[in-house]
């Protein structure tokens, strides 16, 4: 049952034709990659601090982050227990080969703000990249909606011991 339940998902994320620029950037071919250094520069590091600039876009505030070598804009929400990715970024990690068939794990009910429960896949994503800190096999959840979010929750930011938001800079920082 749990592979027939993957194949099914695979072969509906390979059946979306159409792909959004919902948070995505543009892709990096490998996490060491010279065009992180945009991100890298983002990030300043000081006193084994990382401090991010973030960007305020309709109300909330967008965080640049890395998900296996390619750059999307999450919204910090601590509210929101995992990172949540949506069909359409997971399509994109998948072309690219960055997102495979084993990083799959299986499904889990969520409850949503308003209270009603949503079913999400849960997969492993190999990295994620906040500021200067690599984080490694962190849980993230598929919301089976194309215009879903991107939203950074706890099973990133729960890795860090302190975080602290400046909002007159527009900067969070990790610690």
């Amino acid at each position: 049952m749990k592979t027939r339940g993957i194949i099914y998902i695979v072969c509906c994320l390979l059946l979306l034709s159409a792909c959004t620029q919902s948070g995505r950037r543009k892709p990096v071919s490998d996490i060491e990659s010279p065009n992180l250094n945009s991100v890298k520069k983002q990030a300043e590091s000081y006193r084994g601090k990382n401090v991010i600039k973030m960007k305020k876009s309709g109300g909330v505030y967008l965080i640049p982050t890395t998900i296996n070598g390619s750059n999307m804009d999450f919204i910090f929400d601590t509210g929101a227990s995992d990172i949540t990715i949506s069909e359409v970024e997971v399509l994109f990690l998948y072309r690219q080969g960055t997102l495979t068939k084993d990083d799959f794990i299986g499904v889990q009910q969520y409850q949503i703000a308003d209270g009603s429960i949503s079913e999400g896949t849960i997969i492993n994503l190999k990295t994620v990249q906040i500021g200067n800190k690599v984080l490694y096999n962190v849980k993230a959840s598929i919301i089976h909606n194309n215009s879903a979010p991107l939203l950074l929750g706890q099973s990133a930011l729960n890795q860090f011991g302190k975080i602290t938001i400046d909002y007159n800079r527009n900067e969070i920082i990790l610690e």
